[in-house]
């Protein structure tokens, strides 16, 4: 079995709950208050500056170039295309993209960065890819499912291009690329290696969780 098979499986409750989420729920029905959606993306964006931090750590601890680049890739596709869509939406909105840096990091938010930085920071580069690794595949995972189960709710919904964004061919592969590198970088690990990787990805799983929880409650 795929280490990322045993993942998903270890961690599939905690998965199956994102999609019951609210804040997710109401995005597909079209109807989720857009003050909150625009908080949701001044945090996401803030969470992306240092989710590539993280990957940036990759990058410094990989020895092999095809490791390098990966890393490299990903710094670029978090920073250019990810990026966009939140730029996008929160013009819209009539945020000032100039001063996003200036808004605060929420609890939650810092808790889940501070996860990653510190996995990044005191562990090896198979356990830094495992903590990255459930933002990268649930938003792919939460988007697909969405599309299929909100079909019918995506004409004029507001919310239609996050989810196509994160549901398309393009994101799909970026998804691919993290999940086939974790595999690949795990490949040879004994059961205590596999079962320290499985609590950080089930940890990052339970923060992506208390993220959305935070995207959804009253704004402070």
């Amino acid at each position: 079995m795929l280490l990322s098979d045993y993942l998903f499986n270890e961690s599939k409750k905690i998965w199956d709950e994102y999609l019951k989420h609210p804040f997710i729920v109401e995005m597909g029905q079209g109807t989720l208050d857009k003050e909150k959606f625009r908080d949701y993306l001044v945090q996401d964006y803030l969470y992306l500056l240092d989710y590539a931090k993280v990957y940036a750590m990759g990058l410094i601890k990989s020895d092999d170039v095809k490791h390098m680049k990966f890393f490299k890739d990903s710094i670029n596709g978090i920073m250019e295309d990810e990026s966009a869509t939140h730029i996008a939406y929160l013009k819209e909105l009539g945020e000032d993209i100039k001063t996003l840096q200036r808004h605060n990091i929420k609890l939650e938010n810092e808790n889940y960065t501070n996860f990653m930085k510190s996995i990044a920071l005191t562990g090896d580069i198979q356990d830094l890819i495992i903590a990255v690794l459930p933002c990268a595949w649930s938003y792919y995972y939460i988007a697909k499912e969405m599309k299929e189960i909100y079909k019918d709710k995506l004409e004029n919904n507001y919310y239609a291009a996050w989810i196509e964004s994160y549901s398309c061919e393009e994101y799909r592969m970026c998804a691919k690329e993290n999940i086939d590198f974790a595999n690949e970088l795990c490949k040879n690990i004994d059961d205590i290696k596999k079962e320290k990787l499985k609590e950080i990805f089930i940890k990052g799983s339970l923060y992506e969780m208390a993220f959305w929880d935070m995207a959804y409650k009253e704004m402070s």
